[in-house]
């Protein structure tokens, strides 16, 4: 007699306000299985998740544990359960050390010492290096993530849900990430990974389901699916539309390309940086004797991982850092998108037009001309496909795919030498990052010097032209294959990586 599914969830409904955002919605997770949940942004995958785990009450249907109906009402009692949960933005104290994070919500007094060797016995049985007693600020991303996994394995936990777990890790990671979902599943364990990775899901998953507004729509056996299939499933397409398939391929097979060099007109160095360094409030150099160059019509990729100072390095080529050693070149205008659009670049309650006017407004003197702008933002919503009711449309109302695209083509209305962007299909569906990466491209075949960082690394491998590594605050050019640029970004040093300091010597030619 064959066992009951691990977990089986029946007709789950729930509804926010207006928004329908699961409708009889269902999932059966096998035990000893990776199960992949796949969908848009919006489609419901990680509101069903947060049903599971006790964080939301379904309206309707039924979850299922073994066989045996099951309501839970809290985190606390999905950890006692046995279903433990990963979300996409860590839920750790950085001030704490990793036992005491791992001690967190557990019962009676805190003892360090029985903390610490219950984190490294937890740790070494799942083969997840650790240190009990480093605090987590001073941990990389990837051992942060480890932490995560193992305070849910500290509380034997037999189902661990993963939201988006590879998203700001270096491909060794994501490779050793995904190893261990393998050994966790074999041991007679689940897994429900959330992805948009196709690539990952098809490689590590038994299981696979779609989710598409609220609904299921596919799941099927891993084996028995392609990238199109899924493709198709998630945009409401079918295996035989083309376009899906070449969505598919165009942020997929990214990832075994090596970066090459554009043969182009534009020679001309537009952005660059000649031994500059920053250094932070508390006197931390984030950016050390960077030198790195960016010409016209090309797009530069920086890939590196999470803390490595990529971020300080944007603001510098944007203008919003000054260089505190070194000199920056940069023209005059030079548009910048940033990862968090909601906290640096929009005004959320203001219409489109004012947020228009953002572009620029540091250098804007005397009165300001709305009826120009509501014009000009008129032209901008139809130019970038930026689905509102118009311009006095509230930024808030707009989807993050359509705040996306409404940030970018603000930054390119007006063809800018330069743009630098953060992140850009960050938190986008399938539809909008396609959107979103056309437009970069648009920008570079028309002369634009473009610099793109992503914590997607095929994503920068797809973009760019020349891919630019940063670690511990140094940069270098790194001309190779995916596993290069990864070794790179973990400080590792590479054939053709050329010193660590300034590229390869090539700045001022191409």
């Amino acid at each position: 007699m064959s066992s009951p599914p691990l977990l089986q969830l029946e007709g789950i409904s729930r509804r926010f306000g207006a928004v329908q955002a699961l409708q009889d919605t269902s999932l059966t997770v096998r035990p000893g299985t990776v199960h992949a949940l796949l969908g848009e942004n919006g489609a419901g995958k990680t509101t069903l998740m947060r049903v599971v785990f006790g964080l939301l009450a379904p309206d309707g249907g039924r979850v299922l544990w073994n066989g045996a109906p099951l309501a839970i009402a809290s985190p606390s009692e999905a950890l006692r359960t046995g279903i433990g949960m990963v979300h996409q933005h860590f839920t750790l104290v950085p001030a704490m050390t990793v036992a005491e994070n791992v001690a967190l919500g557990g019962a009676g007094r805190f003892d360090r010492a029985q903390a610490e060797a219950r984190v490294n016995a937890v740790a070494a049985r799942a083969g997840l290096a650790l240190d009990a007693q480093a605090r987590v600020d001073t941990l990389p991303v990837g051992a942060q993530q480890r932490c995560e996994i193992v305070k849910a394995l500290a509380r034997d936990v037999r189902l661990l849900i993963l939201d988006e777990p590879t998203a700001v890790l270096a491909p060794s990671e994501s490779a050793d990430l995904l190893a261990w979902m393998r050994r966790f599943a074999d041991a007679g364990n689940a897994v429900v990974l959330i992805t948009h990775k196709l690539r990952d899901a098809l490689a590590v998953a038994d299981d696979v389901t779609v989710l598409r507004g609220g609904r299921t729509v596919y799941t099927a056996r891993a084996a028995a699916s392609t990238e199109g299939a899924l493709a198709g499933a998630m945009i409401g397409a079918g295996e035989a539309d083309g376009t899906a398939r070449a969505d598919v391929r165009s942020s997929e097979g990214a990832s075994t390309r090596s970066p090459a060099i554009r043969t182009t007109a534009h020679t001309s160095v537009v952005l660059a940086l000649d031994h500059a360094s920053w250094r932070d409030e508390r006197g931390i150099v984030r950016v050390r004797d960077a030198s790195m160059a960016v010409h016209a019509g090309e797009i530069v990729g920086i890939a590196a991982v999470e803390g490595s100072g990529q971020h300080e390095l944007l603001r510098l080529l944007a203008g919003r850092y000054e260089a505190a050693a070194g000199r920056v070149q940069r023209p005059a205008r030079v548009g910048f998108v940033p990862e968090d659009r909601h906290r640096d670049a929009l005004l959320l309650d203001a219409p489109l037009y004012e947020n228009a006017a953002l572009d620029g407004a540091g250098g804007r003197r005397g009165r300001m001309p709305w009826g120009p702008l509501r014009a000009r933002t008129t032209e901008l919503l139809a130019r970038f496909d930026v689905r509102a009711s118009g311009p006095v449309a509230v930024a808030r109302t707009l989807s993050g795919g359509n705040q996306q695209k409404f940030v970018l083509g603000r930054e390119l209305d007006e063809q800018p030498q330069a743009l630098v962007v953060e992140n850009p299909s960050r938190g986008l569906d399938f539809k909008a990052t396609a959107a979103v990466q056309q437009a970069l491209r648009d920008a570079r075949d028309g002369g634009t010097a473009v610099v793109v960082y992503s914590s997607d690394l095929d994503e920068v491998l797809m973009l760019a032209d020349r891919v630019y590594v940063m670690h511990a605050g140094a940069v270098r050019e790194v001309r190779g294959d995916r596993e290069a640029v990864g070794r790179a970004m973990l400080g590792e040093e590479t054939a053709n990586g050329g010193n660590a300091n300034g590229g390869t010597g090539r700045e001022g030619a191409r």
